[in-house]
């Protein structure tokens, strides 16, 4: 089994961790109602994608 020879220095292993923080999720506003959303995702809001309505929202509902 592999050991460690030696111990890995603070120094190290932060600059070996320097990568792994997370970034924000991009959003941009959708061209139909103006809410903001995800890119290359249907509207939550309006369910149109690309100019075009592909989910039907029941307002009734």
């Amino acid at each position: 089994m592999a050991v460690p020879k030696k111990k890995t220095s603070k120094s190290k292993r932060n600059m070996r961790r320097s990568h792994h923080a997370l970034t924000p999720a991009t959003v941009g506003e959708c061209k139909e109602c103006g809410e903001m959303k995800r890119p290359h995702h249907v509207c939550p809001a309006c369910g149109y994608y690309d100019g075009r309505e592909v989910e039907v929202r029941d307002s009734a509902a």
